[in-house]
């Protein structure tokens, strides 16, 4: 089994930034590619980022590319996701998430999620962006 532990969420004003934080542990050789993913009231989780298990491949949803970051640090075990020039439409509770199969192209995550989608997830950490 494989643990994710989110922190780093918060009240920030539109135009601040956050930065998440993803802890894993147990079994995270078991561990291929991570994401982000967030879920706003009264909608449906949504894809946000991923990246490849070296950190070379990434992929973002389009409302946050340009402004959001994921990056990976194997030797501690931790994702994370750099927010910039946020928005109150990024309102949401951000759940980290891990997946124990191997995608050949990083897109895979969240266009062909019943085959490449991820596995274990974490309990989630609020973002609030106040207008």
């Amino acid at each position: 089994q494989v643990q994710l532990v989110e922190s780093g969420g918060g009240l920030v004003q539109a135009g601040g930034s956050l930065r998440l934080s993803c802890v894993t542990s147990g079994r995270t050789d078991d561990i291929y590619s991570m994401g982000w993913f967030r879920q706003a009231p009264e909608k449906e989780r949504e894809f946000v980022a991923a990246i490849s298990w070296l950190g070379v491949s990434t992929d973002y949803v389009d409302s946050v590319k340009g402004r959001f970051t994921i990056f990976r640090d194997n030797n501690k075990n931790t994702l994370y996701l750099q927010m910039n020039s946020l928005k109150p439409e990024d309102t949401a509770v951000y759940y980290c998430a891990a997946s124990s199969t191997y995608a050949p192209d990083i897109t895979l995550i969240h266009t062909s999620p019943k085959t490449y989608g991820m596995d274990y997830w974490g309990k989630g950490t609020l973002v609030t962006v106040s207008s």
